[in-house]
């Protein structure tokens, strides 16, 4: 059901518009909505050729529930009962098809559409020129031709997930044609009257009817999709729709909440801010797909993660193991070495508030305010002798790794101060160039190993981006891309 449900993220929903470029219009409830996710004409065409192969694969073969009966009165003959049974549906091919959102719903048509079927018949008469039943019976194979399949469909918001509903459906066979195995030819004309506008509307009922159940199937399914993408043992990606779907001529646009939460039902405060700014675009609107991220999406992230007490670590090996050592800052804090000599340290890192992003029109800027107490071990137990205020300013990349936007920052500036001393005054022109080193060889690396794996976007199972980009506009991050469907 996966590429169903991605339709309807779709045919209900995940950038471009009529226009030159591609806009993602700003969500229609500021208050709830920090992602906004909509498809283009070419993504509803890709998933609807893909929707229709894999109806498709699941209706045939498909077996007309009714055994069809018919008498007929033949010159000469008198009354001939007829009969036709097993009538099975075996291919389907749809010539050209089309999918068009607006206003009053989605709107899919397959036309030009054969349907190729097998069914068992069977005659039986009796006459005055013959006293004795005759009877005969066989195969035959029937082809359907120019059938227009249609149906709409309404979708909308229910408590944060996706309600998908039946508007209106149809199926019309316009022409029939019936070829005979075995059996009398002279027969074979009363028989196609007899049958043909019934097989057809058996044809247009069951095709009826299976798009039907596929809808409540496919309804129920989406009801049950889980309203957070677990992230990792700590935090879930809140993935819940906001307010209805957005359809217009060419396109299809989901609002979903989009912040970082809690797994463990711990409130986390509210540090981000979200700022709203007109719509963004992506300048290939031959692109299928786009996702626009808030700002305050990656700032739920770290609010979350600072809140969890994540962002605290003991840093007790260096690239340049001699920096925990009291003997390799002796010429830097004198003091240190002359009251513990040779005496190994440890950097207690931790952030004195949730890093805080900004996203502009170029790139993406971190501020990070962290506190480094300096410990000296002695006898197994760290003895805390300063801590030093860290305000590191750095600017981050984005990428996308698989279904997953992932990531990096370099440092840019490091400002820092002596926030409390155990050992007496610090020169802190001195240890600038070793707190750089140490950021820049230790933290740095430290924080890009977690960005690097990224979070998760709000993609449906079974689809990957591909030939993704990725552009920035104040306050928000782009991300346009065409898709690929595997199982």
């Amino acid at each position: 059901m996966a590429y169903l449900t991605f339709l309807f993220f779709l045919i209900s929903s995940l950038f471009l518009s009529s226009q030159a470029n591609l806009h993602l219009q700003p969500s229609r409830n500021q208050d709830e909505s920090f992602t906004s996710i909509l498809v283009s004409q070419q993504g509803l065409d890709f998933i609807k050729d893909l929707l229709i192969n894999k109806a498709i694969s699941s209706i045939i073969p498909l077996q007309l529930p009714a055994t069809i009966e018919k008498s007929a009165r033949i010159p000469f003959l008198g009354n001939v009962h007829m009969v036709i049974s097993n009538v099975t549906i075996y291919k389907i091919d749809v010539l050209s098809s089309y999918v068009k959102p607006g206003n009053s719903g989605i709107a899919i048509v397959a036309s030009g559409t054969t349907c190729n079927l097998t069914m068992n018949w069977h005659y039986s008469y009796s006459s005055w020129l013959v006293p004795i039943e005759i009877s005969d019976g066989g195969r035959a194979s029937v082809e359907v031709e120019g059938m227009e399949v249609g149906l709409t469909l309404g979708l909308k918001n229910h408590e944060g997930t996706l309600n998908l509903y039946l508007m209106d459906s149809g199926c019309y066979v316009t022409e029939i044609t019936i070829k005979f195995d075995g059996g009398a030819s002279w027969l074979y004309q009363g028989m196609i009257n007899a049958f043909e506008e019934q097989i057809g509307s058996a044809v247009e009922n069951a095709i009826t009817s299976k798009l039907k159940d596929g809808i409540l199937k496919l309804d129920s399914f989406l009801q049950s999709l889980p309203k957070e993408i677990p992230v990792d043992d700590n935090a879930s990606l809140n993935v819940s729709f906001v307010e209805n779907p957005l359809l217009s001529s060419s396109s299809i646009e989901f609002d979903i909440n989009g912040l970082f939460t809690a797994r463990k039902t711990v409130p986390v405060p509210k540090y981000y801010q979200q700022t709203w700014q007109p719509s963004v675009f992506c300048s290939d609107q031959s692109k299928m797909l786009g996702i626009s991220l808030d700002e305050a999406v990656f700032n739920s992230a770290s609010a979350l993660y600072y809140d969890a007490e994540f962002m605290e670590w003991i840093v007790d090996k260096v690239p340049d193991q001699a920096l925990l050592n009291t003997a390799g800052w002796r010429f830097i804090i004198p003091q240190l070495y002359k009251k513990y000599p040779n005496d190994d340290m440890n950097l207690n890192v931790s952030l004195s508030s949730p890093p805080v992003i900004r996203i502009s029109e170029h790139n993406m800027d971190a501020t990070i305010y962290a506190d480094v107490i300096i410990d000296v071990v002695e006898a197994g137990q760290g003895i805390p002798v300063a801590c030093i205020s860290l305000e590191i300013r750095g600017s981050g990349s984005v990428k996308i790794v698989g279904n997953n936007l992932g990531g990096s920052v370099k440092l840019d500036d490091l400002a820092m101060s002596l926030k409390w001393s155990q050992i007496g005054n610090l020169r802190m022109y001195l240890i600038q160039p070793v707190m750089w080193t140490l950021v820049q060889t230790v933290v740095i690396p430290h924080a890009n190993s977690y960005l690097g794996k990224g979070f998760p976007l709000p993609i449906i199972h079974g689809f990957t981006l591909q030939n993704a980009e990725i552009m920035f506009s104040s306050s928000k991050v782009t991300v346009c891309s065409d898709v690929t469907y595997s199982e």
